[in-house]
């Protein structure tokens, strides 16, 4: 009889017991797993910093770049050239807050015209270099923000006669300028290179193209004026996107607004 009751009487003894060492294991679990979590994420924390702390910021001359397309690195004559007309674009020497009112003012106008003729957005900034939003005319005869001669507006669809110049209308001349700039890219295949014709003709370009073997325009022999347009060009984007580095006191104006 006695051996009857022992058997339950161990059974159930043998089921609390484990039942209890079940119970204390289990929040151990849960904190031992919680502690490899923690560890797990400090790891990764610390080796995020370590690759942040080897990442080093680029130099000024690879962050320039004319649609997308970058200087030469490396190439010294280039870098203190690029450093000479950025420093001769400082605030002190050309108090350009006129052009940041005045691109703030036409940009909105322009960008949306360009992308549409699927021209790159840093050719707005050639605007501001050939004639700083002005509407005066060159001695040369070309009028109006882009600066365009009689004959070639005519051939680009503007209106210039004795009664009317569609050079001072800015989204006609900016149209008229988009399918010039595209048509000389079919040819040239290099929005540097375009900008380059767009200040000394795309003939005259080809010509010197030809003549020098040479179509990298970094690289090439051209007149004073031309061979530092983009300089310019370029110049007047990081004015215009950066301009407390180059001396202006106010923030930087809303001037894009497609994202250049």
């Amino acid at each position: 009889m006695l051996k009857k009751h022992i058997v339950p009487f161990s059974v159930v003894a043998t089921l609390f017991i484990l039942a209890k060492v079940f119970t204390y294991q289990m929040p151990l679990s849960k904190k031992s797993l919680f502690k490899e979590e923690k560890l797990s994420s400090t790891i990764t924390k610390t080796d995020s910093i370590k690759v942040e702390d080897v990442v080093k910021p680029l130099s000024l001359m690879a962050q320039l770049n004319f649609a997308d397309e970058t200087l030469p690195l490396g190439d010294k004559r280039v870098e203190r050239k690029m450093k000479k007309v950025l420093a001769a674009h400082s605030y002190k020497n050309t108090h350009t807050n006129l052009l940041h009112q005045k691109a703030a003012k036409w940009f909105p106008v322009i960008e949306p015209i360009l992308a549409a003729y699927g021209i790159p957005n840093d050719f707005k900034y050639l605007a501001l270099v050939e004639s700083g939003m002005t509407e005066g005319t060159s001695p040369k005869g070309a009028a109006g923000i882009w600066q365009f001669m009689p004959g070639t507006a005519r051939n680009y669809g503007l209106k210039v006669n004795g009664d009317v110049d569609e050079r001072y209308n800015l989204r006609k001349s900016t149209i008229a300028a988009c399918k010039y700039i595209r048509e000389m890219y079919k040819g040239l295949e290099s929005w540097t290179l375009v900008a380059a014709a767009y200040n000394v003709g795309d003939g005259r370009l080809r010509k010197q193209i030809n003549n020098q073997n040479q179509d990298n325009y970094y690289k090439m022999r051209l007149n004073r004026e031309t061979g530092g347009y983009v300089y310019k060009v370029i110049s007047m984007k990081q004015i215009m996107e950066h301009p407390k580095r180059y001396g202006y006191k106010k923030p930087r104006v809303l001037l894009a607004y497609n994202g250049g």
